[in-house]
């Protein structure tokens, strides 16, 4: 897929866990795992808003778009 997802980097940029993120903006480790590994279809622009907000960081810094070859 064409998009890709930083959350990790951002993560580490930040040194907190998938599960302290979580709690933050309140869903679960589960959802913050599979947007981390790139399997989300979707993400609602609530979630990445408290993303951005939890990371301080903007929503470039969060997805990417890399064409396929």
């Amino acid at each position: 897929m064409p998009i890709v997802v930083n959350l990790d980097v951002q993560l580490a940029r930040r040194k907190m866990s998938v599960a302290e993120l979580a709690a933050t903006i309140g869903i679960t480790p589960v959802n913050v795992s599979v947007l981390k590994a790139g399997r989300a279809k979707a993400v609602r622009f609530t979630t990445l808003e408290a993303i951005c907000e939890a990371l301080e960081c903007q929503p470039g810094d969060i997805l990417s778009y890399e064409p396929e070859v």
